[in-house]
C-alpha cells in the first residue's frame, strides 16, 4: 500500500471542510479532481472513508482511522522537509524557567525545535523567575521564559490566570486559620496572591513557602495548605476553589519570553521565534 502525501492532503481537507467543493478551494483543485483523488485514496484502503449524502460528508470508522494517521504522517514529513530546507544550524542554546512553565508550555515546542534543527544543543535551567532573571542579565542564560515584575522587559506570551487549588479530601480546608502554600518572597505570583487576600475576609497565615511549583502541589495534595498557582500547571488529583467557595480572584501573571543583552545567537532566535508562535 502507497499512501500518496498529496491525496492525504486532499483528505484532510475534505474532512476539515465536511464538503468536497469547499476543499477544493482550500487545496487550489477543482471539485471533481477532489472526488478522483478521494476516490483513488479509498481504492488504495479498499474501504468507503466518506458517507455521502446529497447534504452531509461524514467519515466512515476507516476514515476517522485514517484521519489520525494522516495528520500524523503529514506533520513528520513537513517536519522533515522544514528540517532538510533550513541551513544546519548549530550550536548551543540555555534557556531557562519555573518548573511548572518548563511542564505546561515547552514539551511541544522542543520537539518540534528539535526535529527542526538536530544540531543544536539545548540546555534548560529550572529555576524561579527572580533567579533566572539576574543569570539573564548576566550573560549566563540565553533566554528565559518568567512572570513579569515591576519593570521587567521582555516579549509578552501570555496572560495566566492564577487559580486556587486544594486537596480532594478538603483536609486544609478545615483549619482555622486557613494555612498557605506561597512562591518565594520577592515573586510575582506571592505578591498577587497576597494582595487578593488582603482584599477578603479569609483567616490565614503562611505555613509553607518554596519556589517549587512542585513542591507546593505536593503540600496541597497532602491536605497541609491550599495554594494559588498559574490554572495551566494545575494538576488533575487536586480541586479548585473560587469566589463561591469563599476565596478572592487572583491578578492574572504576564509571562515573558526575555533576552540575554549580548547579541544572540542564530539558534537563541530560533528558539525564541519557536516559544512566541506556540504560544500564538
Amino acid at each position: 500500500m502507497h499512501l500518496d502525501h498529496t491525496l492525504l492532503r486532499t483528505f484532510l481537507a475534505a474532512v476539515d471542510m465536511m464538503s468536497f467543493a469547499r476543499a477544493a478551494a482550500r487545496v487550489h483543485k477543482s471539485p471533481a479532481t477532489v472526488s478522483m483523488q478521494i476516490r483513488r485514496l479509498e481504492e488504495e484502503i479498499g474501504k468507503p472513508l466518506f458517507i455521502r449524502d446529497t447534504r452531509n460528508l461524514a467519515l466512515t470508522r476507516e476514515g476517522e482511522e485514517l484521519e489520525g494517521y494522516a495528520r500524523r504522517i503529514l506533520r513528520l514529513h513537513d517536519e522533515a522537509a522544514e528540517a532538510f530546507r533550513r541551513p544546519q544550524m548549530e550550536g548551543a542554546v540555555t534557556i531557562g524557567a519555573p518548573d511548572d512553565y518548563i511542564s505546561a508550555m515547552l514539551p511541544d515546542v522542543l520537539r518540534r525545535f528539535g526535529a527542526q534543527f538536530p544540531r543544536v544543543e539545548l540546555n534548560v535551567v529550572c529555576a524561579q523567575s527572580t533567579a533566572l532573571l539576574p543569570q539573564v542579565a548576566a550573560g549566563d542564560i540565553d533566554l528565559a521564559i518568567v512572570t513579569r515584575t515591576g519593570g521587567t522587559e521582555g516579549q509578552l506570551i501570555r496572560r495566566e490566570p492564577m487559580v486556587w487549588i486544594a486537596s480532594r479530601d478538603g483536609q486544609a480546608l478545615e483549619r482555622d486559620p486557613l494555612p498557605l502554600a506561597l512562591y518565594e518572597q520577592g515573586s510575582q505570583a506571592r505578591a498577587v496572591t497576597l494582595a487578593a487576600l488582603a482584599r477578603s475576609s479569609l483567616r490565614t497565615r503562611s505555613a509553607y513557602a518554596s519556589f517549587s511549583h512542585s513542591a507546593l502541589v505536593t503540600l496541597v495534595e497532602a491536605g497541609l495548605a491550599v495554594a494559588a498557582v498559574a490554572r495551566m500547571a494545575v494538576p488533575p488529583n487536586v480541586v479548585r476553589l473560587g469566589e463561591k467557595d469563599g476565596f478572592p480572584e487572583v491578578e492574572p501573571l504576564e509571562i515573558i519570553l526575555v533576552k540575554a543583552k549580548r547579541t544572540g545567537s542564530a539558534a537563541s532566535e530560533a528558539l525564541a521565534t519557536a516559544i512566541l508562535e506556540g504560544a500564538r
